[in-house]
């Protein structure tokens, strides 16, 4: 009797970018892995994730019956927010604060020093569609005034007849007692069923009511749009059938600004958690493959149609902040560090008033495209300027976008005529400030939080990201560059290594010598339940599920706070006294500046923070073979202009093993990304297929 071999099972990885939609499939048995790339379809980001699904199945040979789960990264919740598309949205608020969005906060971008003429941006709602409510809380939760139902339903029926039906509701003090808001929520269920709430204690249950109040709006603001998302996607998701007559619903996750990934049922109840969900995908691949490689500290650069997001890495796990802004809004959810600036691929290059030469932020995208694309573009992008330079080849994703050189050059010779700039000297400045761009936003990731850029490797990756790396290593004095296989899928093979993930915190402000053990316990117990009770609704077994503990603690007296871990275990004195020490030690990193021994500077607990994870199976980085030299991979050349023309060799990456070298000047080229490789520069292929680059020679290429 012989039996059939086990039906496989395929898990895919898929990253929506403002350009390309990025797919990486991983037999769960196996390994087996197979990559694409596709371009977005921005009028329906549906589309172009269908149309990655099936060209990667089409890759393997299968259909959707062998799909056991989809993970995905969307920049849906990001670019409304950065496009500036919230509108006909509402607040209601306690009475007597109706201004907190108008007062916000006096930092000023920049400093002073830069912004004599700073104007604050418009408020996320405006001062009419703001309404408030009679009672009070205090800080401790405890009702001062009663909550005045009567104006409550007038404020619920006045945004009904005007029609606004996106709603946020934050009262004071309602992190520390949400009956307020419960009371506030019933009454809009009632008076306006259609609306979409969002309350500030389901949200972010913390203190500080300007950042919980616009917190709150963001995640108001984008649950419509992530709502029928997400039941788009899983519409189309559904489609596949296991048989001709039945149908299965395949396991759908989306990633989280944090780090991890939530269900598609939860996460339109939590649309905030994905703000920044593709660049922590990214984020986390790099961190994965760097550390195998051995690079447990890196710096990443994501390079995209539209922007690159930079981050750090220390011992092998991307930074967390819950100090993040999207665009104008201040969102206080734990979010990896990412800073993003306007320099991807689709970034247009254009002349300011004074005359000099600028690049960014606004994005020619994927419609309509760079001008060498054909597609409509009209101005000069970085990709027309690589282009032309002979930096990447005359066609995308092995031919399937052809790119048109003399368009590109027409865009940048007016561009170079207007400047009184030769074309070459026009196009390598369009780099220049690229570059720059991209070393700035490193600089800010690194020394602005007290580390030493120096001290980095940087990991390259996303479509444009590898591009300036070798004058990147120049600009920063970095130890080197490492751009891993397949870099233009990174971002999707990350969605597939993270786990589940739940933040639950609650403000509990107390001085370390006024902690009662107890209570602390009781705290982090009323937290853990509710990550476990999210646990259990993913539907992972008790055994499975892991907690971590942290707390935020500043010294007293001061205005923000650092984040420790608390230690595992019952909580007494001696974790008060391993978390004091914990954070002095931190905050002498971060801010040069170690009070332990001054007995005036008391240590103050903040906001108490429990995270359940759900562990979820992950591909393996796997050695690959080894090389037999690179000219093997070599096919061919061609010019290319690193500060002259020189006649540089082409070589194939995908035909490089193990222990090849290329030496600059050369390009090397695959699927999804290209690597010029300066002059100076050696490119060493290590034993899991990244391209270890280094430069190897004296002097600073451009």
């Amino acid at each position: 009797m012989t039996t059939s071999p086990a039906p496989r099972r395929i898990r895919i990885g898929i990253d929506t970018g403002g350009t390309f939609t990025d797919v990486v499939a991983v037999d769960e048995h196996t390994g087996e892995m197979a990559t694409t790339k596709t371009p977005s379809t921005p009028h329906d980001p549906a589309v172009g994730f269908m149309t990655g699904v099936h060209k990667v199945l089409d890759a393997l040979g299968l259909d959707g019956s062998a799909v056991s789960a989809v993970s995905h990264g969307t920049t849906v919740a990001t670019n409304k927010l950065l496009e500036g598309k919230v509108q006909n949205l509402g607040f209601i608020t306690t009475e007597g604060y109706e201004f907190v969005l108008e007062i916000a906060r006096q930092s000023v971008p920049d400093g002073y020093g830069n912004s004599y003429f700073w104007v604050k941006p418009d408020r996320i709602v405006p001062a009419h569609r703001v309404k408030t409510v009679g009672g009070r809380l205090a800080v401790d939760g405890t009702e001062i005034r009663p909550f005045d139902e009567e104006s409550a339903v007038r404020a619920a029926r006045w945004f009904r007849d005007q029609g606004i039906a996106t709603i946020g509701v934050c009262f004071l003090h309602s992190y520390a007692n949400d009956a307020h808001e419960r009371a506030m929520r019933d009454i809009l269920a009632r008076e306006h069923p259609e609306a979409t709430v969002s309350v500030s204690s389901e949200v972010l249950r913390e203190y500080r009511e300007y950042e919980r109040s616009v917190t709150t709006l963001v995640d108001a603001a984008v649950k419509p749009n992530i709502r029928r998302y997400v039941e788009n996607i899983t519409r189309h998701l559904n489609a596949f059938t296991t048989s001709a007559s039945a149908q299965r619903a395949i396991p759908f996750y989306v990633m989280k600004s944090n780090g991890g990934v939530l269900s598609a049922e939860e996460v339109v109840h939590q649309p905030i958690t994905t703000v920044l969900s593709g660049p922590a995908a990214g984020a986390l691949g790099a961190a994965v493959v760097a550390e195998k490689a051995g690079f447990p500290q890196v710096v990443t650069c994501d390079g995209g149609g539209t922007s690159t997001d930079v981050t750090v890495v220390v011992d092998g796990r991307p930074t967390l902040t819950t100090e993040g802004h999207v665009g104008a809004y201040p969102s206080k959810i734990p979010m990896i560090d990412v800073v993003t600036v306007g320099a991807g691929g689709g970034s247009i290059a254009w002349i300011s008033p004074e005359g000099t030469l600028k690049v960014g932020p606004h994005s020619a995208g994927a419609d309509p495209g760079p001008m060498c694309y054909r597609t409509g573009g009209v101005e000069p992008t970085i990709t027309d300027a690589h282009l032309l330079l002979g930096r990447i080849p005359p066609h995308l994703l092995g031919g399937e976008v052809p790119l048109d050189r003399d368009t590109a050059r027409s865009g940048l010779e007016k561009l170079a005529l207007d400047l009184g700039l030769s074309l070459e000297a026009c196009a390598t400045g369009v780099l220049e400030i690229s570059a720059w761009n991209q070393a700035n936003a490193l600089r800010q990731i690194t020394v602005n939080r007290g580390l030493d850029v120096r001290d980095f490797t940087l990991v390259t990756f996303g479509g444009s990201g590898s591009l300036l790396a070798c004058r990147l290593v120049d600009v920063l004095g970095l130890r080197g560059v490492l751009v891993p296989l397949n870099p233009g899928n990174l971002s999707a093979y990350g969605l597939l290594t993270v786990d589940v993930r739940n933040d639950y915190v609650q403000t509990a402000v107390a001085r370390a010598s006024a902690l009662a053990p107890a209570e602390v316990q009781a705290g982090f117990d009323d937290l853990a339940a509710k990550a476990d009770a999210a646990l259990a609704r993913e539907g992972f077994p008790a055994a499975e599920r892991v907690f971590h503990r942290t707390v935020d603690v500043r010294y007293y007296g001061q205005a923000y706070e650092v984040r420790v871990d608390v230690p595992e275990g019952p909580v007494d004195e001696q974790t008060f006294a391993a978390v004091a020490r914990a954070f002095h030690d931190e905050h002498a990193v971060l801010y040069g500046y170690d009070f332990r021994t001054d007995p005036r500077q008391e240590v103050e607990w903040v906001n108490l923070r429990v995270t359940g994870v759900g562990p979820i199976r992950k591909p393996e980085v796997r050695a690959v073979a080894a090389g037999t030299g690179a000219e093997r991979a070599r096919r061919g050349s061609r010019q290319v202009y690193f500060d002259a023309w020189v006649d540089a060799p082409v070589y194939d990456r995908a035909r490089l093993g193990a222990g090849d070298v290329v030496e600059g000047p050369a390009v090397l080229e695959e699927f999804s990304s290209t690597v010029p490789l300066h002059p100076g520069f050696t490119a060493r292929v290590d034993g899991y297929g990244n391209l270890v680059i280094t430069r190897t020679t004296d002097g600073a290429a451009s």
